[in-house]
This record gives C-alpha cells, sequence and structure tokens, in this order.
C-alpha cells in the first residue's frame, strides 16, 4: 500500500495525556468526515476542524510506496530533531490516519523503534499493534471504535454531551474547548463541566498558546 502524507516534524504534543512530551506528528491526508476543503466545511459531518490535511506539500510530506520507505523517514526526522537513540513517539492524525494506517505501517514503525499514538475520529476500527488511541468523537458521525487509552471530546457538540460517553472503555476522559470565535466562552463552561463532574479532565491546546507547530 502506498501511504500520502501531509506533514511530518517534531514538536511537543499539545493536547490530552502526553501533553509536553517530545513527538514527531505524522499527518494523513485526507479523512471521512469532510473534505478539506472550505466551499465543502458547512456540509460536512464535522465542520470544526482547523487542520489543513489537504495534498502532500507541508514539511516532510510526499506520497511513499511502502511502509518501511515511511517509517524510515519518520524515524530519521525524530532522530535528525531530538535524538537517535532510544524509541520515538510517533503521533498519526490527520485527516483521519485510520484511513491508511495497516498492519504493515505499524509492523514498520514498530521495527524503528517507535511507539505508535493515533489520534482519530472513532468511526473506523483501530488496527491491532498501536501504542496508544486517543478518540475524538464527532457528533452526527457513528462511533466505532468504542475503547482505547484516551477519549478526547470537543467542547461544544450539542449532540455529543460527555455523559454519552464516559462509560465507554476509557482509561481517560478530557474535555478539549473548540477553538475559533466562541474558544473564551467555551473554556470556561469546559472548566465548569470538569469541576462538576472530575472523571473529565480538561486539555487545552497548549502548543497554539505557546506558538509552536
Amino acid at each position: 500500500m502506498a501511504y500520502t502524507v501531509k506533514e511530518v516534524y517534531c514538536t511537543l504534543q499539545g493536547e490530552g495525556y502526553h501533553t509536553g512530551r517530545a513527538a514527531v506528528f505524522v499527518r494523513f491526508t485526507g479523512c471521512n468526515l469532510w473534505t478539506g476543503r472550505e466551499q465543502d466545511r458547512a456540509n460536512a459531518v464535522c465542520t470544526f476542524c482547523d487542520t489543513d490535511f489537504v495534498g502532500t506539500d507541508g514539511p516532510g510530506g510526499g506520497k511513499f510506496k511502502t511502509a518501511e520507505a515511511l517509517a524510515t523517514h519518520i524515524r530519521g526526522i525524530w532522530d535528525a530533531s531530538v535524538s537517535p537513540t532510544g524509541s520515538a513517539f510517533v503521533v498519526c492524525t490527520g485527516g483521519e490516519p485510520l484511513l491508511q494506517i495497516d498492519t504493515d505501517l505499524i509492523e514498520a514503525l514498530h521495527a524503528q523503534s517507535c511507539e505508535i499514538a493515533v489520534e482519530t475520529n472513532g468511526t473506523i476500527a483501530a488496527p491491532t499493534g498501536l501504542d496508544w488511541i486517543c478518540v475524538s468523537p464527532k457528533a452526527d458521525a457513528p462511533l466505532v471504535q468504542k475503547s482505547g487509552h484516551e477519549l478526547k471530546l470537543v467542547w461544544y457538540q450539542q449532540k455529543a454531551p460527555p455523559s454519552r460517553f464516559e462509560e465507554l472503555a476509557f482509561d481517560h476522559f478530557y474535555l478539549q474547548p473548540m477553538d475559533g470565535p466562541e474558544a473564551e466562552r467555551f473554556t470556561k463552561e469546559a472548566t465548569a463541566y470538569c469541576l462538576r463532574h472530575p472523571k473529565w479532565r480538561l486539555s487545552l491546546q497548549t502548543h497554539k498558546l505557546l506558538g509552536i507547530p
């Protein structure tokens, strides 16, 4: 299988459980809930995405004919930016990364001593072998992946109250205020909800606060 990747770069994870941890981000192209084109946003299943996942023109992006080629590319970027020794923490995101991640890529990354985390909308069942699964449900999309390590719900989605998800089989539950013109209000509301419901923790997009990728 060939893989198309928007960008590959090293930074600190800005959200959720691994906030502050050095990571190499691999942003796969494509999504099953939005085309990525602004003219299609209003009618998309997910209307609030803040990420460009169209094309392969980002830093480190490209088309890779084999899993081994992509895994070597990812490990090389980690080695050059972080450390050529030890394991690499790889965050696979998108778009929707599970449209492309398969067993071959998981095995190739593990062969390169990579710890694999995935950030998914949960509409596709995750393949076996992933080291960390973070699901971010979208209100009008069917949730297929109902277990994992971390559930990160964007606040506020009218059809997706936190109570709808809190009995699912995840280890950690986060509310993340939606970015945009109402970010201040959503942050206050999410904070208040976490205070009243301690099962949930607040996740902020600290990379945006720090001005890093």
